[in-house]
């Protein structure tokens, strides 16, 4: 049983961060785009609309790789997570249909029209397609995340006899008190990893002196965008979103933080630290006396319970992975919003673009908003764990009993050969796309 939960986890995780590495990226740039199109509509410069237009195709790269890569997790959760489904179907199943049926249609039928649709439509309402774009790959991350939070934090339910949960309260489901700062923390993030994109290729074609004036305006883009969105995701979503997990999860909470045992006084903040699950302790660490009291309750002296409060049966499953995910999507995040504050310090300056190493370091920049992305959601799901909903239904009650380990890795091993060449082949259409850059027109 422990081997085929193994498996079943393995290949979920993998597909799903292999899925999620697209729709972070159009989630934050169709916001871009729009942005892109309102300031052509504002100073009729076509550079605006070409910016708009070299964007769009990236972004309906991803979404065509989203789609793709997305379809398969449906499916699992008919072979792998039967037992979940079956169970938790009655509501989570809402808010999936409603993500497929409105927000999926929504995005890919204006996508069409944006992309292809420019000179039958006219400059306004090719603009309302953009818009229409944005707002239904917003309204796809706000459906995914309301069944996220329900899952984390079950509200508006009853359980039958037959141990189904089925919906008692529509509206709960909107108003969980888990999905908005869960909701904007993800949107903001998801702005992040496109500002870094979009500066990032403004800077290689700066560095290589080619199509400098939309490397100048992805740049100058880029560092707006990119410096608002990283303040954001720490102030207020990830704040809020920290005191929900003290709130709701507090064993979570401990283990994130690596609080072995409860400290009186006050509790310290981590900076580095190696924890050792077996013996309960950090290694090496480096930490700074009273901050994280202060920052979780705004009171010095709070007392923050520890590991050593909760019985181990309700420990995060992979104490080391959470603690790890949290600190490094927290390490980046400091990180960016230094980086972006730089660069809106040169911008300011007007010497951004004669800045090399800023440059530079946009271009080789361009991976890591992914990896905080990525480990910010481990660290979302990892301190879920043991549970698949949050103290009421366990990981190993949700699985497939008839579908075996041998069964699992045979997909799995398929699913890696699949998505390695998926993943080569757009990043050989991408970078096309960026070698051949904006097309400028004259009218």
């Amino acid at each position: 049983m422990e081997e085929m939960l193994f498996y079943d986890r393995i290949q979920f995780a993998f597909t799903i961060t292999f899925h999620y590495l697209f729709p972070q990226l159009t989630m934050g740039l169709s916001l871009m785009i729009v942005y892109f199109k309102w300031k052509f509509l504002r100073t009729n410069l076509e550079q605006y609309n070409e910016a708009a237009k070299f964007w769009m195709r990236i972004f309906a790269l991803n979404f065509a790789m989203g789609v793709v890569t997305g379809i398969p997790m449906e499916f699992q959760f008919g072979t792998n997570w039967a037992k979940f489904s079956e169970l938790t179907g009655g509501i989570i199943g809402q808010t999936l249909a409603m993500e497929g049926m409105f927000s999926f249609f929504l995005e890919s039928s204006f996508l069409g029209l944006f992309l292809f649709g420019e000179k039958l439509l006219g400059h306004k309402l090719h603009f309302v397609t953009g818009f229409l774009v944005f707002l239904g790959s917003w309204m796809s991350g706000f459906l995914i995340i309301a069944t996220h939070s329900w899952m984390q934090n079950p509200v508006g339910y009853e359980i039958l006899e037959n141990g189904k949960f089925v919906l008692n309260n529509f509206s709960a489901l909107f108003t969980n008190p888990w999905l908005w700062p869960s909701y904007l923390h993800n949107q903001a993030a998801s702005l992040v990893t496109s500002s870094f994109v979009v500066a990032g290729i403004g800077a290689f074609y700066i560095l290589n002196k080619k199509n400098i004036e939309f490397g100048k305006l992805f740049l100058k883009t880029g560092v707006v965008f990119g410096l608002i969105s990283s303040i954001i995701v720490a102030m207020p979503t990830g704040d809020l979103l920290a005191k929900n997990v003290v709130k709701f999860q507090p064993v979570t909470f401990a283990a994130m933080e690596g609080i072995f045992h409860t400290e009186t006084g006050g509790s310290e903040i981590v900076l580095i630290g190696q924890p050792d699950v077996k013996n309960k302790k950090l290694d090496n660490k480096i930490a700074v006396p009273n901050i994280l009291s202060f920052l979780t309750y705004g009171n010095w002296e709070q007392e923050i319970k520890g590991l050593d409060q909760y019985e181990e049966d309700v420990y995060p499953t992979n104490i080391s992975g959470l603690y790890y995910g949290y600190h490094i999507m927290v390490g980046l995040g400091t990180i960016f919003i230094g980086l972006m504050a730089l660069a809106a310090f040169q911008l300011f300056r007007k010497k951004l673009f004669q800045t090399k190493w800023i440059l530079w370091a946009f271009l080789f920049m361009i991976p890591f908003p992914y990896i905080a992305n990525t480990t910010g959601w481990y660290t979302a799901e990892l301190g879920r764990q043991p549970w698949l909903v949050y103290n009421l239904l366990r990981t190993s009650e949700g699985a497939s009993p008839t579908v075996s380990s041998g069964n699992t890795l045979f997909t799995f091993l398929g699913f890696i050969g699949l998505y390695l060449l998926l993943g080569m082949l757009f990043l050989l259409l991408v970078g096309k796309i960026i070698r051949k850059g904006p097309q400028t027109q004259t009218h």
